[in-house]
């Protein structure tokens, strides 16, 4: 995970990019099948509006053909006197004058039958002396006398001027068998407005369905409704009988404001509707559209997110390969300018990509050039200003040796011991050899154990050999490389401050090497120190006190050896008080041939 999110911060611009024209593409997309979906809706409710507003007058149309026929056949009823004579007259016992009477009847029916000879239909009468006559019927029809019996004639009596248009249902209130629809009409005197019977012409519904039937499909639908809310007739089956005042409550709605249309939610779907009263049947003639059928139709939603889905992925691909390439260069850059360190200012980076990449690539190449021109200064610099610290602590090495040595040197001229003085000034002289010389110079561990043989040698010859030094140095260190005068500030200081107290004691002198490192170790058994003291007087020095030793002095060569080799090496000191001190020098094994 961490190797993959490591690879992955080299390309967080294309990333960011590519998610971002994503989201772009995507947020467009979505946008344009939207509105197009909207645009869609709203033409089709426009077209809808006007294309449905024509059918339904054509289905109007269809409808008062059909009622003309009716009322026709309904004013010749109400003017023949044969059929008020033959529905008023009592009984006769004279049977031939009876047959003679539905003789007439039939022949008067007959012409009043060829009024809607074009329909269908069956008509039915019956007189209020009992008589009744059913012409052009079948078996599925009611009877002239079942008519009488129904709810129909009670609708018909309260309303005896209308010419009435009713569903039959039968004594529970539910249509039994085919639907079939009533035109009713009370048949009555003129002048008094007495009814004497009653007129029915009866339609199978299905008889009646082809007027609007031609003009429906699937998700278009029609209904005609009573001020009831009853559906007498509908392309759907189903609904023929049942009660729908909702739809009823819609239909009144869009005529008293009037609407083009209204959408509700009937049925539990979405639907647009228009209605239109029709005062001829009394009934509303109701169009419902089933809105997320229809708009499926015409607006195929599949298709249009297909082509969506299609068009959004190959923008993709192009957008990804376009953002790649642009990015790419971008991408091998920082990974070529991340492995850029302390220790690899020469690592240029290959120039290549669009024009800016390049002079990006230019630029930092150029930058890497001035700072490798100014690394090369600031080392050359350094060089030179570590030639002169190593001088200037060179200068407080040699007075201060040269002072106790020849100090030294006069005791024993005074003490006439001269055989001890010459051999102690040639001491001197070998010391002085190897030590006043180039400060940038080293020499071999061996050399350096013969300088320090001589410096104790001449501090013998001054304060006497109660202090001794021993040497253990590993064979294979002799021919290693150390700074001048690097171990002998440390002998210095043990001789003149270590054995204050005890007054003589032993300096041990330790040199060794591991696969990377020579150590050189001075360890005495004096007096020692309190290392909180020791603390105490290196921070006096920092503020510009007197040194804490007479000699050079720990902070002096730890610095000299950090000036030389860097912050890997240098000096460290324990101190225990009444046990001794032991100071360890580490140092970086050289070896030159």
């Amino acid at each position: 995970m961490h190797a993959l999110l490591e690879r992955l911060k080299f390309h967080g611009l294309f990333i960011k990019m590519f998610v971002v024209m994503v989201i772009c593409i995507i947020a467009i997309a979505v946008s344009v099948v939207w509105v197009n979906v909207q645009m869609s809706e709203q033409l089709f409710l426009k077209t809808f509006s006007i294309t449905n507003s024509k059918v339904i007058d054509q289905i109007r149309n269809n409808f008062e053909s059909f009622h003309y026929s009716i009322v026709t056949a309904a004013n010749n009823a109400q003017q023949s006197g044969t059929l008020k004579t033959f529905l008023t007259e009592k009984e006769s016992n004279q049977s031939t004058k009876t047959l003679s009477s539905y003789y007439i009847m039939t022949q008067q029916m007959k012409r009043i039958q060829s009024t809607v000879d074009a329909y269908s239909v069956g008509v039915a009468i019956v007189g209020v002396n009992g008589r009744s006559y059913s012409g052009n019927y079948n078996f599925a029809k009611p009877t002239a006398q079942e008519l009488k019996d129904s709810i129909l004639t009670q609708n018909a009596l309260a309303e005896p001027r209308k010419l009435k248009y009713q569903l039959y249902l039968d004594k529970q209130g539910t249509v039994s068998g085919k639907p079939i629809i009533v035109a009713t009409k009370v048949l009555m005197e003129r002048t008094t407005g007495q009814d004497y019977g009653m007129l029915y012409i009866t339609i199978d519904e299905d008889d009646f369905k082809p007027f609007y039937s031609s003009f429906t499909s699937i998700g278009n639908d029609v209904m005609l409704i009573d001020k009831e809310g009853l559906v007498i007739s509908s392309n759907r089956k189903e609904l023929i009988g049942q009660s729908q005042h909702d739809m009823l409550s819609y239909a009144q709605e869009i005529q008293k404001r009037p609407l083009e249309l209204k959408k509700a939610h009937v049925m539990g779907r979405d639907q647009l509707i228009l209605s239109e009263y029709l005062p001829a049947y009394d009934l509303y003639l109701v169009n419902m559209i089933d809105q997320k059928y229809v708009l499926g139709q015409m607006v195929n939603t599949k298709t249009i997110v297909f082509l969506c889905l299609l068009i959004v992925l190959a923008a993709l691909i192009i957008v990804f390969l376009i953002s790649r390439k642009i990015t790419r260069s971008l991408t091998r850059l920082a990974r070529q300018m991340s492995k850029v360190n302390r220790s690899h200012f020469r690592n240029y980076i290959e120039v290549s990509g669009g024009y800016e990449i390049r002079q990006l690539g230019h630029a930092y190449n150029d930058m890497l050039d001035e700072i490798n021109d100014y690394i090369d200064k600031l080392v050359e610099t350094q060089k030179g200003q570590r030639k002169a610290e190593l001088a200037a602590l060179q200068q407080q090495i040699n007075p201060h040796f040269l002072y106790n040595t020849l100090a030294s040197v006069k005791f024993l001229v005074q003490q006439g011991s001269k055989e001890k003085a010459v051999e102690t000034i040639h001491a001197l002289i070998s010391l002085l050899q190897n030590t006043i010389s180039n400060v940038s110079e080293t020499i071999t561990v061996e050399q350096e154990l013969v300088n320090l043989k001589h410096y104790v040698l001449i501090n013998h010859v001054r304060y006497g050999e109660r202090i001794r030094a021993t040497y253990f140095v590993a064979p294979d260190c002799m021919n290693c490389h150390v700074p001048k005068l690097i171990i002998q500030p440390f002998i210095e200081n043990a001789f003149f401050h270590a054995f204050n107290v005890k007054g003589e004691g032993v300096i041990h002198v330790l040199i060794s090497k591991t696969s990377q490192q020579l150590i050189c170790e001075v360890m005495d058994n004096g007096d020692g120190m309190d290392m909180q003291q020791l603390a105490e007087a290196k921070s006096k020095r920092r503020k510009g006190s007197r040194q804490l030793f007479s000699g050079v002095g720990v902070a002096n060569v730890n610095d000299r050896i950090r000036l030389l080799y860097g912050d890997d090496y240098g000096v460290t000191m324990t101190s225990e008080l009444g046990e001794g001190t032991r100071v360890s020098i580490t140092l970086p094994v050289i070896e030159i041939e």
